[in-house]
């Protein structure tokens, strides 16, 4: 088994076609910031990890450049799920929570491959949280990303740089397939002169510096509620209420504008804490309420439900019949795609199922559909139906989301004893 990182011609031949259903897993799927990655240096590329594989996937696709990840060790436990791993360009990782043997007698040689893997300029990736967590958060930084800088830097410091680039991941839905994704890339953090600046100091101060000044500059890059935020879930509700949804504008503004709207409530906070927590919890109930009742968060911020709901009860009398024909076309990927869902535990599975359920069976539905069509129909006729099934599964999703927040709205709409008590929250 050759270098993780050296070119393999099959890998290279499914990455186009994994990049693109990647994409389509998203509406809006945008990266930012690529002017701050450093040329010809040595770059360790850390981000903030929600969303399992989905991570990696939306990290893969940013650019065609060569990449390679690091993973949680106990993934590797099975000699065949290793070998796949490798073929992906994953490299594990061991924590003490995997048994101190595994972290001694395993990361050293890890270590030498991480730095082997920057040193030829390949782009190496970590989720230094070290697990995923569908927050707007971050856990306290692991010290792996700093030990595999550490030894590159000490290994060819003197030849090239290694930086550290921040890479905040900022999903629409962590749980709704075709949502949004924004990549925000931000300021490389030259662990070179860090170190050279640091010279005198001992290396373990040293590293914490480094995990302080990171895990600040992460969290510059998402929406971020500090950790310790007893008041997590109240914040985040309110940072939507306030933020609104606009459907079309840039994913960098909607950030901005939550990053905003998140650093005026914890101010408030710390000025007024009373009236802070009484908010609080009127807004944690409201919170539960809304849910209860089915209700998106989507249609409270609604300035006008009643022209809201006029005109998506339009379109869906307009489209139902389409709708319903898409739907019977991708009966096979929509059932596949709950029945897995179901059996995994963590919903934050459930974008990773979905992208990988749509990428083996839509092709395959669609190449049935397209030998179907020539078969039974005129060339023109089954060229349009081909064209249109190949786009019916994205329409079928879509659609399904407007009709879920449809029936939000009528919900909302029609239920003015939650709306006054939202009234009330939000003045």
């Amino acid at each position: 088994m050759g270098k993780i990182q050296d070119d393999n011609k099959l890998y290279s031949f499914l990455r186009p076609f994994v990049d693109r259903h990647l994409k389509r897993s998203f509406r809006r799927y945008e990266v930012v910031g690529l002017e701050n990655i450093p040329q010809n240096a040595a770059c360790i590329f850390a981000a903030n990890h929600t969303n399992t594989l989905m991570d990696a996937l939306v990290l893969l696709c940013m650019s065609r450049e060569k990449k390679v990840f690091i993973a949680r060790g106990d993934i590797f436990k099975k000699p065949f799920i290793a070998k796949i791993m490798h073929f992906l360009r994953i490299l594990p990782i061991y924590r003490i929570r995997d048994g101190y043997k595994s972290v001694k007698d395993n990361n050293a040689e890890i270590i030498e491959k991480a730095t082997d893997v920057i040193h030829d300029e390949v782009k190496l990736f970590l989720y230094p949280e070290a697990a995923h967590r569908t927050k707007h958060s971050l856990r306290q930084l692991s010290k792996g990303i700093f030990h595999i800088a550490f030894k590159a830097n000490e290994d060819f410091g003197h030849e090239k740089p290694v930086y550290i680039i921040p890479i905040g991941i900022e999903y629409g839905d962590y749980f709704r397939y075709r949502s949004t994704a924004l990549i925000n890339i931000g300021e490389a953090i030259n662990v070179t002169e860090f170190v050279n600046q640091n010279k005198d100091e001992n290396e373990a101060v040293v590293m914490n510096r480094l995990r302080e000044s990171l895990t600040e500059k992460l969290s510059k890059q998402i929406s971020f509620i500090p950790d310790n935020e007893e008041n997590y879930e109240a914040i985040w509700e309110m940072t939507k209420m306030k933020s609104k949804f606009r459907l079309y504008e840039p994913l960098t503004e909607r950030l901005e504008r939550n990053q905003k709207t998140i650093k005026e409530i914890l101010e408030w906070k710390e000025r007024e804490p009373e009236k802070a927590k009484e908010t609080f919890e009127r807004v944690d109930k409201f919170t539960k309420k809304r849910k209860k009742k089915g209700i998106s968060i989507f249609s409270v911020t609604k300035e006008n439900i009643v022209g809201t709901v006029f005109w998506k009860t339009l379109v869906v009398l307009l489209g139902l019949s389409t709708y319903i024909a898409s739907a019977v076309a991708n009966l096979p990927i929509w059932l596949v795609t709950m029945i897995l869902k179901k059996s995994f535990k963590d919903k934050a599975w459930g974008n990773t199922v979905s992208f990988a359920v749509e990428a083996i069976l839509h092709p395959l539905l669609t190449t049935l559909c397209i030998v179907l069509s020539f078969c039974y129909l005129s060339w023109e006729q089954a060229t349009l139906t081909s064209i249109i099934y190949y786009l019916s599964y994205e329409f079928f999703v879509d659609a399904t989301e407007f009709l879920r927040r449809w029936i939000s709205d009528v919900k909302w709409c029609f239920n003015k004893k939650l709306r006054r008590k939202f009234t009330i929250h939000n003045s």
